[in-house]
């Protein structure tokens, strides 16, 4: 017996960008209150710095392993190899999850060892305890890659196939593992115990591969004998496993900068960071993920026209929630760090600086939703090289501007203030790791714009005036609402004290209300595409396809 809930299969970009969507948003819910629970116990701590410092090494190795597990570089070359026969496409499978577990215990063995030595570059501001506390988490976080990385490869093959629940359902189990970790282990154990629900999370992101794989009668098997097209398979993912590797390499670099700047600028900028992440992972994500395997399709038939119709949709629909969004995280950053991080130990000072730090990361929400389309648009398209050589150009801007904001906040007292002021910091603190966030922002944008400017080079004006029209009128009511948003938190704000919880909650969600009302209305108005096409999937009578999906149904195999 299986239930028909691990073989959802979903027609359409919209549609699985919709369930893609749903379970994301579900997840990212949990990612709030897995940082909740942790700025609550920790505060912006060394112990929360600490604990956050671990993870570079592991997630390193991780971004080195798409050389391997790239889904980008797979989903192709399956889809090519199953054209052919499902025994070809069966052995390209086995080969890689093959040589990825030779290769990846390699590494970690590797890193298990020489961990000490990697510690001191990462956290040069650490005493020796607490380096030896970091190295000690590393060692255990090794784990993850293993299994995040195994089941990278089994979501490629289930998105191949056009099933999408699994790969969702996967970032659940993770988070949860971490939530346990956090209230079961954590009050007895310390950051141990956390770890354990870390790597905990990660194997359940695993395991829950496995039904679909089942279903599929696709699970691999080991092999020693390598499949043809494994070469192939390393030469499109070496440029992604370098891009990848290179954001890596950039938060590595900006974690030891962190680190010395102070207690507590490590747990800040990875806060705040995950909190500026959530419309990546609810909508970019989604959509660019549901995209890859059409495009990839309209490519291998080399049908330009259409592969670029189908990106400027995506594109469209990425700006239409992300325009919006980035308007009113400048205007709620402060609701939604004391919303979600105010709590227990988070002190008072953390909740300003975090709300700082946020303001800085909200100005990378589109450019970086863009990037995870685009990049796959490059993908798809065999274009390997070009994500490579703009990822190069936007790491080492980051890295200069990072090391240049940090010098010149802390030695130029009028470039202090005049950043506070930006920031709209209004408490005396240090303030130069704020650099980091900054220049992250900046590389973000660098990256999105060379990518963007690449692509139209290869289709003509055609896309850029279609792209132009439809960004006027989504920005007209991102402004809008932003302007909505503000205007009547201005308006609440003689009653509401806002010292509690629920003050802070009743203030954001009557000005949200009043913003979103403010939105609809204008799209109405203005007709915007986008909109009108929001509400045919929700309220045609196809859209209860997916409602229907989505209910368990139990059959005999």
């Amino acid at each position: 017996m299986q239930t028909r809930f691990f073989r959802i299969e979903i027609r359409g970009v919209h549609r699985a960008a919709f369930l893609l969507a749903l379970l994301s948003a579900g997840n990212s819910v949990l990612a709030l209150l897995r940082d909740r629970l942790l700025a609550s116990a920790f505060g912006a701590s060394r112990e929360l710095d600490i604990y956050y410092a671990a993870f570079r090494i592991p997630d390193v190795i991780f971004s080195l392993s798409l050389f391997f597990v790239a889904s980008t570089a797979f989903i192709p070359i399956f889809l090519e190899e199953r054209a052919v026969s499902a025994k070809r496409a069966q052995s390209f499978f086995d080969s890689v999850a093959s040589i990825f577990l030779v290769g990846i215990c390699i590494m970690s063995f590797f890193a298990y060892v020489f961990m000490p030595q990697l510690a001191g570059f990462i956290v040069p501001g650490f005493g020796a305890s607490e380096r030896m506390r970091v190295v000690e988490l590393a060692r255990l976080f090794l784990l993850s890659p293993i299994f995040l990385g195994l089941s990278s490869i089994f979501s490629a093959v289930v998105q191949a196939s056009g099933r999408f629940l699994s790969y969702a359902l996967a970032p659940i189990l993770y988070n949860l593992g971490i939530i346990a970790g956090a209230t079961l282990l954590l009050p007895r154990f310390g950051l141990l115990g956390l770890a354990v629900g870390v790597v905990s999370g990660a194997f359940l992101h695993m395991m829950i591969q496995i039904p679909t794989l089942l279903r599929l009668r696709e699970l691999p098997r080991l092999r020693l004998r390598i499949s043809k097209d494994v070469p192939r398979l390393l030469r499109y993912s070496f440029p992604r496993a370098c891009a990848l590797s290179l954001n890596q390499l950039t938060l590595v670099v900006l974690t030891a900068l962190a680190s010395l700047l102070g207690a507590g600028a490590i747990a800040i900028f990875n806060l705040s960071q995950n909190l500026s992440v959530l419309p990546l992972t609810i909508i970019a994500l989604s959509y660019s993920i549901a995209a890859f395997p059409t495009m990839v399709e309209l490519a291998l038939k080399d049908d330009k026209k259409i592969f670029f119709e189908h990106l400027v949709s995506a594109t469209r629909s990425i700006l239409f929630w992300t325009l919006p969004v980035f308007g009113l995280f400048l205007v709620f950053r402060a609701h939604v760090v004391r919303l979600v991080l105010g709590a227990g130990a988070f002190a008072w000072v953390d909740t300003h600086l975090t709300t700082a730090s946020l303001l800085l990361f909200s100005y990378a929400i589109v450019t970086q939703s863009l990037v995870t389309l685009f990049v796959r648009a490059y993908y798809a398209l065999g274009r390997v090289r070009e994500p490579i050589l703009y990822s190069i150009v936007a790491t080492v801007i980051t890295i200069v501007i990072a090391l240049a904001g940090v010098m010149l906040v802390e030695k130029n007292i009028a470039v202090s203030a005049l950043f506070s002021f930006f920031v709209r910091l209004r408490i005396k603190a240090d303030i130069a790791f704020l650099s980091l966030p900054l220049a992250y922002s900046v590389g973000a944008f660098v990256n999105a714009a060379l990518l963007c400017f690449g692509l139209l080079r290869l289709n003509g004006k055609g896309a850029a005036k279609e792209l132009l029209q439809t960004v006027f009128p989504i920005a007209l009511v991102a402004i809008a609402m932003s302007l909505a948003g503000f205007g009547v938190l201005k308006l609440l704000g003689p009653y509401f004290e806002l010292e509690s919880f629920f003050e802070v909650l009743a203030q954001a969600a009557i000005a949200g209300f009043a913003a979103l009302a403010v939105g609809i209305a204008l799209c109405e108005a203005l007709k915007v595409r986008e909109y009108r096409e929001l509400k045919q999937a929700l309220f045609s009578k196809e859209s209860t396809r997916v409602r229907d999906l989505l209910q368990p149904d139990v059959e005999h195999l």
